[in-house]
């Protein structure tokens, strides 16, 4: 078996144009060295059924030997405000938020702080390692604390903070729970001695939601799982009624210069900035993206959106596994050529760890320039959906992973390595260790997923079709969803026909309305996959390759956002699926998700429309008497794994010819929630007629037209019998008259 892990890295940016620079940073903890090598990636599927992998080398102007180091990746996010006079000058204060844990017990946890954890010096307010609400303060080997008696609990809001009197020499610590009913009160206020005068840690930043590991270095550690809502910093120390005032105001008068720092989070919620209402205007950064737009302890229910009311959003969910950059420095430096093709590319690294062959890539994609189109199609590289599933865990942590899939898991080293490696980040799908979702993706860390060899979902799958182009010798151009959400429609409209891959699942605004200006202008859409243009994203507006997605309570979905947290926090839009927010994927492609197969794959079987007067450029050599597609890569046919179906009352076209459809999926063909209105037997596939996968086609205004699959697994059938078959067949044919610029 090859290793695939024991070197990784990332390419900086994911998507490059001819001439432009990408950086290469990669890590290993074992290997001094490995032999580099550029791949344009034809195939990236290694299954021995098909093509194989197909990965074609190309010279590059660095060393192909070059030397490694161990780059950690260091997870947790938290607010860092910079170190300054009014923190180091401190004596006698108050700090406190309201806070809404999320893994009390499981460890220390740091809320807010100005500590040292090399020297365990400073003061900081958090959780000791059974839950319970705790404050310390320390000097010179010299501490003093003070706790609450009970935990606090998970998930429930609590004011929660503590003082330090320096002429009395107290401190003490202080709850006040935001429902004490049946049990949930933890209200307390502890005192003990304290110190009478503190001598502070030079060069150390208050932190929120964590503690400096060091001075003067920005290594953070005692990362805290939860919401913080409203911190404040208190040059006096103040009563537990004082605490709650201070909290809950938003506004301050400018002549008390006893408020060091008053955070609002519901301010510049799309950045990364902290924003400190004081007049001392102590202004912090957020370190790894923790989740923004996120009900605060004033949330009343009155809105499910942050956008109508701010100041019920102004909390901060921190996670000490959150991952938006890994930070590496970069190892290799490559301008790519400007006479390379757009594809999809990879960095291919070689080496031998002790007898055992080492094989890893990071891959990148090319893009076709803007405007200077060198082909009639182009290929839509999904890489939103890629970043969407990027280092999914699912099949080791979802409970019922075996029985969706009908069959015992085959886990891969990838697999294994992120069961032990989280500090790479997870997908959308997976969840933090304190069980919230994952809704934030980035590519600024290594994805395993998203190069040849990785899990063949969405990326391996997407180069079949690629494959195929090669085999039949058409020309094609690479553009990106990235530049679609980024520059509009001017990238689709320089080509006569646009494909989309097996499964454009994620989609900004902005690039459905980019396809739907193509399509509405003339412009020929084959989309080739299944689920495609389902759930509702957004892109970071300044970070480049970041999306956000929030599921919801709505499609089918591997855990649910908190109540009133829909609306994204990057563009306030509302998130969920496309259908939820009135745009069905039926609208624009004329077929829209409504089951998923992992059983087996089916053939179609041709209908009348397949028939229609003035078709037979579509259906030209192909037997109607024998079913389309009973061979293919994934479950031995061409209608599987994610299915779409016509739906007319969700907005098909009037105009589509309803070519073939596969409906006898069998008892695994699982429908989507969206799908069933009321629990009864007779739901699943092998008994409901809505679970289908339906191939269509359609014209468009201008001359234009849509041609759709409806299935995941058509792509994967491409290259069967030596790609001699009717499903290439019927995709070359629609391709061929596609091109043709006569008006359909």
């Amino acid at each position: 078996m090859t290793d695939t892990t024991s070197v990784l890295g990332y390419a900086w940016p994911l998507v490059a144009s001819p001439g432009e620079e990408i950086t290469f940073q990669l890590s290993s903890p074992t290997l001094p060295s490995a032999e580099a090598v550029l791949v344009r990636v034809r195939c990236g599927d290694p299954d021995p059924n098909g093509p194989g992998l197909r990965l074609e080398e190309l010279p590059a102007s660095f060393d192909r030997t070059i030397g490694l180091t161990h780059q950690p990746i260091r997870p947790g996010s938290c607010a860092v405000v910079p170190d300054g006079p009014p923190l180091s000058a401190l004596q006698s204060f108050t700090v406190g938020a309201f806070l809404w844990p999320t893994l009390p017990g499981e460890r220390i946890q740091t809320v807010l702080s100005r500590w040292r954890g090399d020297t365990k010096e400073g003061w900081r307010l958090g959780l000791d390692e059974t839950g319970r609400l705790e404050f310390v303060l320390a000097m010179q080997g010299k501490s003093w604390r003070v706790a609450t008696t009970e935990p606090l609990l998970s998930r429930e809001w609590v004011l929660a903070g503590a003082a330090w009197d320096a002429d009395a020499g107290r401190i003490r610590i202080m709850v006040r729970s935001a429902d004490p009913q049946a049990g949930r009160d933890r209200s307390q206020v502890v005192e003990a001695e304290g110190p009478t005068s503190m001598r502070w840690p030079e060069a150390t930043p208050l932190a929120i939601a964590a503690h400096a590991s060091t001075a003067g270095k920005e290594t953070f550690e005692g990362f805290y799982d939860g919401k913080i809502d409203r911190p404040r910093l208190y040059a006096a120390a103040e009563t537990l009624d004082g605490l709650h005032r201070l909290c809950e105001t938003t506004s301050f008068p400018t002549t008390d210069q006893r408020l060091l720092g008053a955070w609002d989070f519901s301010r510049g919620m799309a950045t990364d900035q902290v924003t400190d209402l004081s007049t001392q205007h102590l202004h912090g950064t957020l370190r790894q993206m923790p989740t923004r737009a996120v009900t605060g302890a004033n949330w009343d229910g009155s809105t499910d959106r942050w956008t109508d009311c701010p100041a019920q959003y102004g909390a901060i969910h921190f996670h000490s596994d959150d991952v938006a950059d890994a930070e590496w420095k970069p190892t290799l430096r490559f301008r790519v050529p400007t006479d390379w093709k757009s594809g999809f590319y990879a960095l291919r690294l070689r080496a031998m760890q002790g007898a055992e062959p080492v094989e890893s890539f990071v891959g990148f994609f090319v893009r076709a320039e803007i405007g200077k189109p060198t082909s009639k199609l182009a290929f839509v590289a999904s890489t939103a959906t890629f970043l969407a599933y990027a280092n999914s865990a699912l099949r080791l942590d979802q409970v019922h992973a075996e029985a969706m899939l009908e069959g015992l898991l085959t886990l891969s080293r990838d697999d294994a390595y992120l069961q032990e490696h989280r500090e790479l980040g997870l997908s959308t799908y997976d969840t933090h260790a304190d069980g919230s979702g994952w809704n934030i993706s980035s590519a600024r860390r290594p994805i395993l997923n998203m190069r040849p060899r990785g899990n063949v979902f969405n990326y391996g799958n997407d180069t079949h079709f690629i494959d195929w182009l090669e085999a039949i010798g058409q020309d094609y151009d690479i553009v990106t969803d990235d530049d679609i959400h980024r520059h509009g429609v001017q990238v689709l409209k320089p080509y006569t026909c646009v494909v989309t891959g097996s499964h454009p699942e994620y989609i900004s605004r902005e690039i459905w309305e980019a396809f739907d200006a193509y399509q509405r202008g003339g412009g020929r859409h084959m989309y080739l996959g299944g689920n495609g243009f389902y759930w509702r994203i957004a892109y970071h507006p300044t970070v480049p390759h970041t999306i956000e997605m929030r599921r919801g309570m709505t499609g089918l979905r591997t855990w649910e956002g908190e109540a009133g947290e829909t609306a994204l926090a990057f563009t306030g839009e509302p998130s969920s699926t496309w259908r939820s927010n009135g745009r069905p994927p039926q609208r624009l492609v004329g077929v829209g998700f409504d089951a998923q197969v992992f059983t087996h794959s089916s053939p179609y079987r041709w209908l009348d429309g397949a028939r229609a007067p003035g078709l037979g450029w579509l259906t030209a050599g192909i037997d109607l008497d024998t079913p389309l597609g009973d061979f293919g890569l994934r479950g031995n046919g061409a209608a599987g794994v994610e299915i779409d179906r016509v739906d007319f009352s969700l907005g098909t076209p009037p105009g589509t010819v309803w070519l073939a459809t596969a409906d006898r999926l069998g008892y695994g063909g699982t429908p989507a929630p969206e799908e069933i209105r009321t629990l009864h037997r007779g739901v699943m596939g092998d008994q409901n007629a809505q679970v289908r996968a339906d191939l269509v086609f359609f014209p468009t205004a201008n001359g234009g037209a849509v041609f759709s699959t409806g299935s995941i697994a058509w792509v994967c059938a491409l290259s069967h019998n030596d790609y001699d078959n009717n499903v290439s067949r019927l995709t070359r044919n629609v391709l061929k008259r596609f091109l043709d610029p006569a008006p359909l």
